[in-house]
C-alpha cells in the first residue's frame, strides 16, 4: 500500500502542476424561434477538442489560455464559425450562438457517414430512446479501464455480478436465467455442465458496446429471467487505421515464483491440443470388450505423463493487431474491421480447502473431516479473431457480414496436501492434471433495408455458431501415508473404475446452431412524424435449430491380480508408477474402462418464434410499446437412464408471451418507465442428461434430471431516468419477478453428500432496487482538476426467496436464490485531460454475501463473503500514434472466502467455519498501443 500511495501522490502532484485552464461556455439556440438546440457540436477548428450541447442547449468546454476558432454544427442547420475567441486563465468566456435552419439546402444534401455506437453519447441516447428498461456500457468507457474480457466489463453494469470469473449473474439470478446474444444472434452455451455463456472468451478489444435489457419486449427472446444481454462487436469505420498493442503483466504470488506444469502438446501455445492427449487410436470403442492381456498391451499406449514439474512463471503477455479499412467501389462503400488478439497468462493460487462432519453444539464447532492446502497453477492461452464487413449499397440498403472466432486453452495442475481426520489423521498428497480447450465460432449475414421513403425498415439475419469443448486426459490420483511418517506416499486405488483415484477422463462436446430471423417495421406518418415516439408496428419471425453431441470415457488403473500384485509399485515416483513396464497382467496394473453408455448423450432443439408488436404515443407525454410473442420449442434428448434403459425425451412446449412497456416523458431530460412481461426458462441439455461428471477440485459429481420442466417467469419494472445532458444519467428503479417451477441446482441426499443435480422448485420471487449515476464534475468547482473528472456509480439492493416442495427435506425450504447477493456496488472515478492527452481511472466493486452452494442435511450451505476490489489505471498518449497504459488491478488483494454455515442459522458469524480461502494476487500491467 505504501508504494500505491506514493504513486497516487506523484500523479496528483503532476496533475495539479499542469497549466491552469479557462472555460468556454454558452448556449446554442435556433435563430428563428429562440428554442434550444440539443446535441449541437461545438468544437475547436483544426483539433479534436469539442463538446455537445445538453437538453437546454448549453455547453461548457475547458481550454488552455489562447485564441481559438470555434465552429458550431448541427444537423439541418447552417454551420457557423467564430474567430479569435480569447480564453483566459481561470476565467469563463461566454459565447452564445444562434444558428439558422438550412431548409433550402437540406433536400440536396446526401449524408454519408458512420454512426458511432461505442461512445458514451451514443450509449446514453440508445438508453434514452429505448422502449424497455435497459442498461449498458460503451466501448469508450471500457477503454478507460484495464478490463481484459467481457466478464470483467459487464460487472460495471447496474445489478450485474460475476461468478467463477466468467458467468454473469443479473439481479441475483444465476447464469442459467440469462440469454446472451452476439450481434443480435443467440449464442450457444459454452459449458458442458451448466446453462451458461462464458464471458471470458471475448476480449474487450473487439467489443463495441454491451446492452442488458431487463424487461421483455416482443422482438427480444422470450427466454430470460435476469435479462437479455446483447454484445456488439466493432463493425464499421470511417477511416483507414492500423494498430498494434502489446502489454505485459506481473501477478503477485505467481510471476517469477514456482509454478506447477507438465509436458503438453506442441500446439498448446495456440490454445488447443494437437492430439497428444487423445485416447490412443489403438483403443477399441469399449476397452472391456478385449481380454485382460490385450488390455495390458493397450494400456501401455497411454502416455506416461503423470509427474508435474516446477518452473518459474514468466510475466503474462498480451498482443493485439487491428486493421480498419474503408473502400468505395462506385456508389458502394465497404468497410472492414479485422483484429487478432493473443494472450498467454498464468495464475497460481494458494489456499485452504476444508470439509467437516456434523456440528457439535456443546463444543461450538464441527468435527473435522479433511483439511487441505491447495495450490492451483493455471496456464491460459487465448487466440481471438474478428473479421467484420459492412457494405453500404445505398443510403437505404446495408449488408453486414460478421465473424468471430475464439480459441482458448487452459492447462491446470492441482496440488493438494493435507490431513484426513476421519482416517487416523492420515496424511494425503493428491494431484490432478487437467487440460481444457474451447473453440467458438459465430458468424452472421445481416441486411437492413429502408423502404417506402424510409417509413418502413426490413431487417433479416442468417447465422451459424459452432462450439467445441475438449477435455482430453484429465488425470487425477491420490496418495497417503501414516500421520507423522517421513516415508514415501502410497498410491491409492479402487477395484472398480473410479473418477477419484488413479484415473484418466476424456470428454468432448460439439454443438452446431443455425438460425434465421426477419423483422419488418413500419412507421406511420403523423403531424409530428419525426418524433422519437411516432406510431410504429413490427412483425417478425425467428427460427433456430441446435444440435449437440457429448461423449465421455474414463479409465482407471486397477491391480491386474491382487494376489500377485507388486505393492512396491505403489511407492514409486509419479513418473514411474504408471510406466509401461508396470502395466501387465501378472504383477502390475490393468487398465479398465467404465463403459456405461450413460456417459454420453445426443440432443437437439428446434425453436420457432413469431411476434407482433409496436409502439405509439397515447398522449403528448405518454407512450406505450409491446405486443405478444409466441414461441414453440421442442427439446429432444437421447441417452440412457440410471437403470440402464434407453432414454428418448421429447418435450414440445408452446409459450404465449405478452409484454407491455409504458414511458411517461416529463420533459426531454426526464422520464418514467414501467413494464410488465412474461418469459420462460427452459432446461439446458446438460441439465436433462443423466451423464455424470466429477469435479476433482470441488469434490462434486454432477448429474442431470430428464424430468425437468420449463419455468415461467412474471416480470415487472419501474424506473425513473433523468439525463442532465446527453452523456449523463441519474436513474432509480425497482423490479419484481415471480417464478413458477424455477430450475435450481440441488444436492442429492447421498451418503457422501457430494452429488448435485437439477430440479424444479415450487416457486420463487425476487425484488430489488437499482440506482445509476453517470455525471461529469465539470463546473462543480473552480478547479481544472475537478472539471476533468467524471463519476460513474451504480448500486443494487436485491432480495429473493426460493420455496421448495416437501420432498427436499434435506434442504432449507425457504432460502435466497443461489448466487444472489443482497447488494452490489460499482463505482468509478475518471479523469480525462485532452490537452495533456492524459487520463486515469479508479474503480471499485463489492458484492454482498451470497450462497455459493446450497446445503443438505449432510452438508451445510456455503456462502461467499464480500470482497472489496479496487483497480487503478493511467493512460498517456503521445501525439496521434502512441499510447502508453499502466495500472494495478485488485490493489487490496483481499481473500476470496467461502464459509459454511456450520450451525445452520442462515447467517455467517464467528462460529461458522472456512470451506475454502485463497488470494488471486495483485495484478500490475504496462502496455503500449501504436496506431498508424
Amino acid at each position: 500500500m505504501k508504494s500505491l500511495l506514493t504513486l497516487l501522490t506523484i500523479l496528483t502532484t503532476t496533475v495539479f502542476g499542469f497549466a491552469q485552464q479557462g472555460t468556454l461556455s454558452g448556449k446554442v439556440t435556433d435563430k428563428s424561434n429562440g428554442e434550444a438546440i440539443i446535441g449541437a457540436v461545438v468544437f475547436i477548428k483544426g483539433s479534436s477538442k469539442g463538446t455537445v450541447t445538453d437538453f437546454e442547449g448549453k455547453y461548457s468546454l475547458p481550454l488552455e489560455a489562447g485564441l481559438y476558432q470555434i465552429s458550431i454544427t448541427s444537423l439541418s442547420y447552417k454551420p457557423t464559425e467564430h474567430t479569435n475567441i480569447k480564453i483566459e486563465t481561470g476565467k469563463t468566456t461566454t459565447l452564445d450562438v444562434q444558428i439558422e435552419q438550412n431548409s433550402t439546402e437540406l433536400q440536396a444534401v446526401t449524408i454519408v457517414g458512420t454512426r458511432q455506437t461505442n461512445t458514451e453519447l451514443a450509449l446514453m441516447e440508445n438508453m434514452r430512446q429505448s422502449e424497455v428498461v435497459v442498461s449498458g456500457v460503451s466501448g469508450e468507457q471500457i477503454a478507460k479501464s484495464l478490463d481484459r474480457d467481457a466478464a470483467e466489463t459487464v460487472k460495471r453494469i447496474p445489478g450485474v455480478t460475476i461468478m467463477n470469473d466468467r458467468y454473469v449473474v443479473i439481479r441475483g439470478m444465476n447464469q442459467r436465467y440469462n440469454t446472451v446474444m452476439l450481434n443480435d444472434a443467440l449464442t450457444p452455451s459454452t459449458e458442458p455442465d451448466a446453462k451458461a455463456f462464458s464471458f471470458d472468451i471475448l476480449p474487450t478489444s473487439v467489443i463495441d458496446r454491451i446492452m442488458i435489457y431487463k424487461n421483455g419486449s416482443p422482438e427480444l427472446p422470450g427466454e430470460f429471467g435476469g435479462g437479455v444481454i446483447k454484445i456488439y462487436t466493432r463493425n464499421v469505420v470511417d477511416e483507414d487505421k492500423t494498430s498494434i498493442s502489446f502489454s505485459s503483466s506481473y501477478r503477485s504470488g505467481t510471476t517469477f515464483r514456482n509454478f506447477n506444469t507438465y509436458n503438453g502438446s506442441k500446439t498448446d501455445f495456440l490454445g488447443f491440443d494437437n492430439g497428444y492427449r487423445a485416447i490412443p487410436k489403438s483403443f477399441p470403442d469399449n476397452l472391456n470388450s478385449v481380454n485382460q492381456e490385450q488390455r495390458s498391451v493397450l494400456g501401455r499406449d497411454l502416455p506416461n505423463s503423470w509427474a508435474p514439474e516446477l518452473v518459474s512463471a514468466i510475466p503474462d503477455m498480451r498482443l493485439s493487431f487491428g486493421v480498419n479499412r474503408r473502400l468505395d467501389i462506385g456508389s458502394v462503400r465497404l468497410s472492414n474491421v479485422s483484429a487478432v488478439s493473443y494472450s498467454n497468462t498464468r495464475t497460481n493460487t494458494v489456499g485452504t480447502r476444508d470439509t467437516y462432519l456434523s456440528f457439535i453444539p456443546e463444543l461450538g464447532r464441527s468435527e473435522r473431516q479433511f483439511s487441505f492446502n491447495d495450490e492451483v497453477s493455471a496456464h491460459n492461452v487465448r487466440l481471438g479473431v474478428i473479421h467484420n464487413w459492412t457494405a453500404r449499397l445505398s443510403n437505404n440498403h446495408k449488408l453486414e457480414f460478421r465473424n468471430l472466432f475464439n480459441q482458448l486453452g487452459s492447462s491446470e495442475v492441482l496440488r493438494r496436501e493435507g490431513i484426513d481426520f476421519s482416517n487416523a489423521n492420515q496424511e494425503q498428497l493428491n494431484y490432478s492434471l487437467r487440460y481444457e480447450s474451447r473453440t467458438i465460432y459465430s458468424g452472421q449475414l445481416q441486411g437492413t433495408h429502408d423502404l417506402n421513403d424510409e417509413k418502413s425498415t426490413l431487417t433479416w439475419t442468417g447465422g451459424y455458431a459452432y462450439t467445441n469443448r475438449n477435455e482430453p486426459d484429465y488425470r487425477r490420483f491420490r496418495t497417503f501415508r501414516d500421520a507423522g511418517s517421513a516415508g514415501p506416499y502410497e498410491m491409492t486405488y479402487k477395484f472398480t473404475p473410479s473418477l477419484n483415484d488413479a484415473g484418466r477422463f476424456y470428454s468432448e462436446l460439439d454443438e452446431n446452431t443455425v438460425m434465421a430471423n426477419t423483422q419488418f417495421e413500419h412507421r406511420f406518418s403523423t403531424a409530428d412524424s419525426a418524433a422519437e415516439h411516432a406510431p410504429k408496428v413490427r412483425v417478425g419471425l425467428y427460427a433456430e435449430r441446435k444440435h449437440r453431441n457429448y461423449d465421455s470415457r474414463y479409465f482407471s488403473y486397477i491391480p491386474a491380480n491382487i494376489g500377485s500384485f507388486d505393492n512396491s509399485i505403489l511407492f514409486q515416483p509419479y513418473d514411474q508408477v504408471f510406466a509401461p513396464e508396470n502395466i501387465n497382467s501378472q504383477t502390475g496394473w490393468r487398465v479398465e474402462e467404465d463403459a456405461n453408455p450413460q456417459n454420453n448423450y445426443e440432443a437437439q432443439s428446434n425453436l420457432l418464434a413469431g411476434y407482433v408488436g409496436g409502439a405509439t404515443p397515447l398522449t403528448g407525454a405518454l407512450s406505450v410499446s409491446g405486443g405478444v410473442r409466441v414461441e414453440y420449442n421442442e427439446q429432444e434428448l437421447r441417452s440412457v437412464n440410471l437403470d440402464g434403459s434407453r432414454l428418448n425425451r421429447s418435450n414440445p412446449v408452446l409459450s404465449v408471451l405478452p409484454a407491455a412497456n409504458f414511458t411517461y416523458t416529463f420533459n426531454p431530460r426526464s422520464m418514467l418507465r414501467a413494464g410488465a412481461s412474461i418469459s420462460v426458462n427452459r432446461p439446458e441439455f446438460r441439465e436433462l442428461a443423466p451423464a455424470p461428471y466429477y469435479d476433482f477440485i470441488n469434490l462434486l459429481e454432477v448429474t442431470g434430471n430428464p424430468n425437468l420442466e420449463t419455468a415461467t417467469i412474471y416480470n415487472g419494472d419501474l424506473r425513473y431516468e433523468f439525463y442532465p445532458n446527453p452523456t449523463e444519467i441519474l436513474s432509480l428503479g425497482v423490479f419484481y419477478k415471480y417464478f413458477n417451477k424455477p430450475i435450481e441446482t440441488v444436492f442429492q441426499n447421498t451418503s457422501g453428500a457430494n452429488s448435485i443435480t437439477f430440479d424444479n422448485a415450487r416457486q420463487a420471487y425476487s425484488y430489488g432496487l437499482e440506482a445509476e449515476v453517470r455525471k461529469s464534475l465539470l463546473g462543480l468547482t473552480a478547479s481544472p482538476l475537478v472539471d476533468n473528472l467524471s463519476l460513474v456509480l451504480n448500486a443494487a439492493l436485491v432480495q429473493s426467496r426460493v420455496q421448495l416442495d416437501e420432498k427436499y427435506d434435506n434442504q432449507s425450504t425457504d432460502r435466497p436464490m443461489m448466487g444472489q447477493s443482497p447488494y452490489v456496488v460499482n463505482t468509478g472515478l475518471y479523469y480525462q485531460d485532452d490537452a495533456r492527452q492524459l487520463q486515469f481511472s479508479m474503480l471499485y466493486n463489492v458484492i454482498g454475501t451470497r450462497i455459493f452452494a446450497v446445503g443438505s442435511n449432510l452438508r451445510p450451505t456455503v456462502y461467499e463473503l464480500p470482497r472489496n476490489v479496487i483497480d487503478f489505471s493511467v493512460t498517456k498518449a503521445f501525439g496521434q500514434n502512441l499510447e502508453l497504459k499502466a495500472g494495478i488491478q485488485d490493489i487490496l488483494n483481499q481473500k476470496t472466502r467461502l464459509i459454511q454455515d456450520s450451525n445452520d442459522d442462515a447467517k455467517i458469524t464467528g462460529i461458522d467455519e472456512s470451506f475454502r480461502e485463497f488470494r488471486k494476487g495483485r495484478y500490475a500491467t504496462m502496455g503500449a498501443t501504436y496506431k498508424f
